[in-house]
């Protein structure tokens, strides 16, 4: 992945993803926006205390820097689970969807940017180049132990007729293992889940571990049949990185949201 700018929003690209040269779509950073401290500054996070006229101006700034409208600018209310919201046809108005509880969005309908907010979790992009189909998914520990990068892969095969082989997918920045650690409760619903506790988890002390959200969901992406040299990653963590992103757990839950984002073309 590339950092790179686009109007005033510097955010990280996904170069497989930009190569099929059919959508945009990218993983904002904190950065130039007009949020002011804890929250400064490319807020793009409706669920925290910030003022919802600078989260919406943030917003705004983020849709005019890719050439569309904030109403088209489609976001959910994320609740940690593997629910998904499908849009597959034009819509007279978006903005409803923001109270829907859910996930992950999809949708094949050209100039509709869909994004999911994190400031931990890992965000997930696909793109399906053959059928023109993109989906942004929200995979914190629960929707990674459950299988939404998963589900959101089925959901393309059942719903467009995708091929596993054709998707193209981006897991962008999140916690890292370095800074993530969890406990038994994690570990059992990673096993119950079959979310492949053993390949992305490393015990610390006793019933502690350091979890790879990004390898976990890496796997899951695989197990679904999404070939490797079509799944793109970043080493950064976004706990390390505080000049650059926000994290829920560094700064004990007052801050802001960066969001994972992709649209058709």
């Amino acid at each position: 992945m590339e950092m790179t700018k686009a109007g005033k929003v510097h955010y990280l690209e996904p170069q497989l993803l930009a190569r099929a040269g059919i959508s945009a779509q990218g993983f904002t950073t904190r950065n130039e926006g007009v949020s002011r401290v804890p929250f400064n500054s490319l807020n793009l996070g409706a669920n925290t205390l910030d003022a919802s006229s600078s989260v919406q101006g943030n917003r705004s700034i983020l849709a005019r820097a890719f050439g569309t409208k904030l109403e088209k600018l489609v976001t959910v209310s994320q609740v940690h689970g593997t629910d998904l919201l499908v849009i597959d046809t034009p819509n007279p108005d978006y903005t409803h969807f923001q109270k829907l509880e859910c996930d992950g969005i999809i949708t094949n309908q050209p100039g509709i940017m869909v994004g999911v907010c994190v400031a931990d979790c890992v965000p997930i992009l696909l793109l399906d180049p053959v059928k023109k189909v993109v989906a942004a998914l929200h995979a914190g520990w629960k929707g990674t132990a459950g299988g939404i990068a998963v589900k959101g892969v089925e959901a393309l095969v059942s719903l467009f007729g995708s091929d596993p082989s054709d998707l193209l997918a981006a897991v962008g920045p999140g916690i890292g293992p370095c800074c993530y650690e969890v406990d038994g409760p994690v570990r059992d619903e990673f096993i119950k889940g079959e979310g492949c506790w053993e390949e992305c988890a490393v015990e610390t002390a006793d019933a502690t571990w350091r979890l790879d959200l990004s390898r976990a969901n890496v796997h899951r992406l695989l197990e679904a049949g999404v070939s490797r040299e079509n799944v793109e990653t970043t080493d950064l963590c976004v706990a390390c990185n505080k000049a650059t992103f926000f994290s829920y757990r560094r700064d004990k839950g007052e801050t802001g949201r960066q969001m994972g984002f992709i649209m058709l073309k």
